[in-house]
């Protein structure tokens, strides 16, 4: 079952003295990239933190963040009382104004407020553990549900890319007589005479350089591969990718054989089920 890694998570884990609001959002990249945004108290987590990612999202551009609220009476910062005196002695040296404004000048001073580090509690931390792993399985839940949407649109593409080679197919006895008939008319124009066993023998090497049937086999071939993989256990949009190629190599080689305006109308619309197939691929873990 394949995943898109489009995907969003959030969990919140309510702490005797604050609220911890953990986020998660995923878009479609090329390898893994990951941005991490905590609080410096978790700072010491950021490395089990980003390994766990890595583990569980394997690709995509990731934000990861962690915001705290403080609800209880909890505070880390305090007033450095004897700076803040010092400042009110030497503004009184220099100034006379109310005891409120000298302190209110003192207090807008460098210096004047003071942050005691918080230390890691680590039974704290195992109820935030748990959060942001429940914020990785919405993701990952989210990244399924988009998914099975991309699954389904690409299963009914793949049915129209193998509808329209059969209809390759049913063109392809009037295309090679359209191109006999076509080679036989320029040769009539010539007004020479020709050996007709070798112009038969010329005309069959050229019609063999038209034939199709190759082309038809290993597109069929491509395009069950690709419906095995979709189906398969894991997502591995890369893989699809390659395969999507492989599609497009015969699908082109097709119309560059067909010399025939009917069915190089219905190669183009294969090219085209093709490309909306790529585009959504670039969204495919």
């Amino acid at each position: 079952m394949i995943q898109s890694m489009t995907g969003y998570g959030k969990t919140v884990v309510q702490l005797p003295q604050k609220k911890v609001t953990i986020e998660l959002k995923s878009l479609n990249s090329k390898n893994l990239d990951l941005n991490v945004r905590i609080p410096i108290i978790y700072k010491e987590k950021e490395l089990d933190i980003r390994k766990l990612l890595s583990k569980e999202l394997v690709r995509g551009k990731i934000e990861f963040s962690i915001y705290i609220e403080v609800t209880g009476e909890e505070t880390t910062t305090k007033i450095n009382k004897e700076i803040v005196n010092s400042y009110i002695d030497q503004l009184r040296e220099i100034a006379v104004t109310s005891p409120e404004n000298t302190l209110e000048i003192a207090m807008r001073l460098p210096d004047s407020l003071k942050m005691e580090r918080e230390e890691l509690d680590e039974e704290e931390w195992k109820s935030i553990s748990k959060g942001i792993q429940d914020a990785i399985f919405e993701l990952v839940n989210y990244r399924k549900d988009e998914g099975k949407a991309l699954e389904d649109d690409f299963k009914e593409r793949v049915k129209s890319i193998q509808q329209l080679s059969e209809r390759v197919m049913d063109l392809d006895e009037e295309r090679l007589s359209y191109v006999r008939e076509k080679l036989k008319k320029a040769v009539d124009e010539l007004k020479e005479d020709i050996d007709q066993n070798r112009f038969e023998q010329e005309l069959i090497y050229y019609l063999e350089k038209l034939d199709i049937t190759e082309e038809k086999v290993r597109l069929k071939n491509h395009l069950q591969y690709f419906l095995e993989t979709l189906n398969s256990t894991t997502s591995n949009g890369k893989k699809l990718g390659f395969i999507s190629q492989e599609i497009g190599r015969e699908i082109n080689t097709t119309g560059s054989k067909s010399n025939y305006a009917p069915m190089q109308k219905i190669v183009v619309q294969m090219k085209d089920e093709l490309e909306k197939i790529k585009e959504q691929l670039l969204n495919v873990l």
